[in-house]
């Protein structure tokens, strides 16, 4: 089936929410030199700094579910583009340090709402034959726009611009941000959402102009899965049989950060620096992390609908364990910069390939059409309280062994290959309505 050219430019405007959830998740990597010595910050204190936007991103996950039920994906889609703006100016302009935390919240509610938002808009527009690898764009999307943070501190890096330089490194969000608001104005309602809304004729349009191969087949099948008075939008979340589903996704979010990929992104610069690189050195080798990811992510999204969501997460969680282990037994061995390098690089590789590329997809599969907002924002939720309690523990462990935070993280990527060959189920080609049936929800 050829890809609807309308589908793909609404999927790709709406995965600029991702892009600025990368750029702001990674920027803060050239900056923790400049933070602990301008705000005279301790390891304890970077930690919570640092962790300050992961804060934000929990509460906007768990809130991000509502609104987008209330007023539709796109228009929260257009406040979360607001939010970047406004964290992205404030955090350049930050004249203390409670006004840095309280301004990186903002951008931490903003990074929460997109990671809820942005695949489930994508999932309810998209065909059960190009989902995995639409929604998939809003993963490709994090990783660019990681690497454009890397490659955007690195440039400024380079021009010595002194007490100003991580300013600047923070205030070059607000342009991506702007755009991504104008183009918003490009893309249409959800259809599931309007039919949830009984606005069936504007469905109906939506889904003919993103190239439904059936549109009136998927309009029946949608308005099943919402008629029964059980499935209303105000049914209780948390019951029995919606219980697979919601174990599913807290697995899958806790994992992905249990590897501590979140630390690694949110301090590249400075392991390399304690490796034994100097500070530019430290930037570039962080922008090769953010090439292979880039890379390995476009490889995982042109196979994820012919090899399915578990045979990516196989190979992410086998890559895991090696490079992870090579990571600890570097700093046990002092063994220096190249072998660390080189194991992040295939620890990155193994994240973009597996559950860099599967999770936001899957979340947005498992559950169903009139819960998938809160099941989206429970996932988020999961996945960023976990990414707060491993970036704000980082710098307090690795100080004393990073040899030994290596060796945590390799032993809960074990766990995880043990979920997926045990518990995991393929999604791959089924249509949101038939995964529901699939998970024993009727």
């Amino acid at each position: 089936m050829r890809m609807n050219r309308y589908l793909l430019g609404c999927t790709l405007v709406a995965a600029l929410g991702g892009l600025l959830f990368g750029f702001d998740t990674a920027v803060i990597s050239g900056t923790t030199d400049w933070l602990r010595l301008q705000f005279s910050l301790t390891d304890f204190t970077l930690g919570f700094t640092v962790a300050s936007a992961l804060i934000g991103t929990i509460l906007g996950s768990i809130i991000a579910g509502k609104p987008a039920d209330a007023v539709g994906r796109r228009g929260v889609l257009f406040a979360l583009a607001v939010l970047y703006f406004v964290s992205a100016i404030g955090c350049a302009l930050a004249w203390s340090w409670w006004a840095f935390m309280s301004l990186r919240f903002l951008g931490g509610l903003a990074v929460g709402g997109a990671s809820v938002v942005s695949p489930m808009y994508i999932a309810e527009l998209s065909p059960a034959s190009h989902r995995g690898r639409l929604v998939a764009i809003t993963q490709f999307n994090i990783v660019l726009g990681i690497l454009l943070a890397y490659l955007s501190n690195y440039v400024i890096g380079t021009l010595h611009l002194g007490a100003s330089e991580a300013r600047w490194m923070f205030g070059v969000m607000a342009a991506p941000s702007a755009l991504f608001f104008v183009l918003l104005f490009l893309t249409p309602q959800s259809p599931r959402w309007l039919l949830a809304r009984g606005r069936t004729e504007e469905a109906r349009q939506v889904l003919a102009r993103c190239g439904a191969p059936d549109v009136e087949t998927e309009i029946r099948e949608i308005q099943e899965s919402l008629a029964a008075q059980h499935h209303t939008l105000e049914e209780p979340f948390f019951q029995r049989k919606y219980r697979r589903p919601i174990l599913l996704a807290v697995a899958i979010a806790a994992f992905n950060q249990l590897s501590g990929i979140n630390a690694i992104l949110y301090y590249s610069s400075a392991i390399f620096q304690q490796a034994g690189f100097d500070k530019t050195g430290a930037l570039l080798q962080s922008v090769l992390i953010g090439v292979t990811n880039l890379v390995f992510t476009m490889a995982a999204m042109s196979v994820i609908d012919q090899f399915g969501r578990r045979k990516l997460m196989l190979v992410g969680s086998l890559g895991y364990i090696l490079s992870l282990s090579a990571a600890a037994y570097s700093f046990y061995t002092h063994s220096g910069g190249k072998l660390l390098l080189a194991s992040l690089v295939v620890f990155i590789a193994s994240h973009a390939f597996g559950q860099g590329a599967v999770i936001w997809v899957f979340i947005s599969e498992i559950f169903p059409n009139h819960i998938r907002a809160r099941g989206q924002a429970l996932g988020s939720f999961t996945h960023w309280i976990m990414a707060a309690a491993i970036s704000w523990t980082f710098p307090m462990i690795a100080a004393t062994s990073g040899g030994h935070t290596f060796a945590f993280y390799a032993l809960c990527c074990f766990g995880q290959l043990l979920w997926v060959l045990f518990f995991m189920p393929e999604t791959k080609g089924v249509s949101l309505e038939k995964i529901q049936r699939q998970l024993g929800i009727e």
